[in-house]
C-alpha cells in the first residue's frame, strides 16, 4: 500500500500563507500527500483578503474546510515547510524541513496577494513534483 507523506504548512499566525499552502495542497496535490496547517500563534480567523482570493481563484472556501492551528494539534508529520516568517519556526521532528521565503502579503494589494498564491501553486505543484520522483522523503 501506498504510504502518503504528511506535510505541515508552518508560519507563526496560521492565517494566510500556511494557509493557502493547505488549501492548495488538499486541491492540487491530495492524491501525494496531505497537507497540514499550523503556527506558534493562532488568529481568530483567516485572512479575509486570502479566504475572498482562494474563493475568486480556485472556488476553495478556506472557512468552510480549515481553522487556524497550533503545531500541537496536527499529526505527527513527515516534512515541514516554513513559509519564511522570518523568525525561528520551533522545531518538530520530519524527515525533510524546508523553507519557501514568502513574504507575507497581508496589508498589501489584492495584486500582492495573488502574486503570494502563484507562487504557492506553482511550488505545491513542484513539491507533489519532487515527492513523486522520490527526490525528497
Amino acid at each position: 500500500m501506498y504510504y502518503k507523506p504528511k506535510v505541515a504548512f508552518v508560519c507563526v499566525h496560521n492565517s494566510c500563507r500556511s494557509q493557502i499552502a493547505e488549501a492548495l495542497g488538499n486541491h492540487l496535490a491530495s492524491d501525494v500527500f496531505d497537507s497540514y496547517s499550523a503556527g506558534t500563534e493562532t488568529k481568530p480567523q483567516i485572512n479575509q483578503d486570502a479566504v475572498r482570493l482562494m474563493k475568486e481563484i480556485y472556488k476553495i472556501d478556506m472557512e468552510k474546510t480549515q481553522r487556524s492551528k497550533l503545531i500541537e494539534d496536527i499529526p505527527a508529520i513527515d516534512m515541514v515547510i516554513t513559509m519564511g516568517c522570518n523568525v525561528n519556526c520551533p522545531y518538530l521532528p520530519c524527515k525533510h524541513r524546508e523553507d519557501w521565503g514568502l513574504d507575507d502579503p497581508s496589508g498589501k494589494s489584492d495584486d500582492v496577494f495573488k502574486e503570494t498564491i502563484r507562487t504557492i501553486e506553482k511550488k505545491i505543484i513542484e513539491l507533489a513534483s519532487r515527492i513523486n520522483k522520490g527526490e525528497i522523503l
